[in-house]
């Protein structure tokens, strides 16, 4: 496993790769991500930008740029077989649009699971790559996100200025 660090527009941003798959994206340096975030540690965890991570960083630049809506990167989260499928419809959310945590469980067949997919959301080790932002409490609530409330809105606005200026 190979892992990168940069300081971008959203602050430090630490990602991290296994046999050229994205498998996490930690806001902060890989040390505060894993005492924060569990992050599976390895003595093969090594500090390597390589081909993927220079793609990731590249198309995250892209994106928090506002010139990239979706991400072309081999991503493989690691959950259970219900995260996966919450992950699967996180990934259907169109840039700069937001879904419901109800909307989630109905499009993945279990309108009543919406604490399920909201537990499934917080899981989600890849957030931006697989926009867990773009999901919100049915009253607007912004909830909770790996990054803070203030990034969460930041994300959100950011596509939503850019959907602006494309339509104007």
């Amino acid at each position: 496993m190979n892992y990168y660090t940069k300081q971008t527009e959203i602050g430090n941003v630490t990602i991290v790769e296994d046999r050229g798959f994205i498998v996490s994206l930690i806001f902060g340096d890989i040390n505060y991500g894993i005492k924060t975030k569990q992050v599976q540690y390895n003595k093969f965890l090594k500090e390597r930008l390589t081909e993927t991570l220079d793609s990731a960083f590249e198309q995250l630049e892209e994106y928090l740029n506002g010139e990239r809506k979706e991400f072309t990167l081999p991503l493989n989260p690691k959950g259970t077989q219900f995260q996966q499928k919450v992950w699967s419809a996180l990934l259907t959310i169109p840039y700069g649009e937001t879904r419901s945590y109800k909307d989630i469980a109905v499009k993945i067949g279990d309108e009543k699971a919406c604490r399920a997919v909201g537990m499934a959301n917080n899981k989600n080790k890849i957030p931006v790559f697989i926009p867990c932002h773009r999901v919100i409490g049915s009253n607007g609530d912004l909830s909770g996100y790996a990054g803070g409330a203030e990034l969460k809105t930041k994300l959100l606005d950011l596509e939503q200025n850019v959907t602006k200026n494309i339509n104007c």
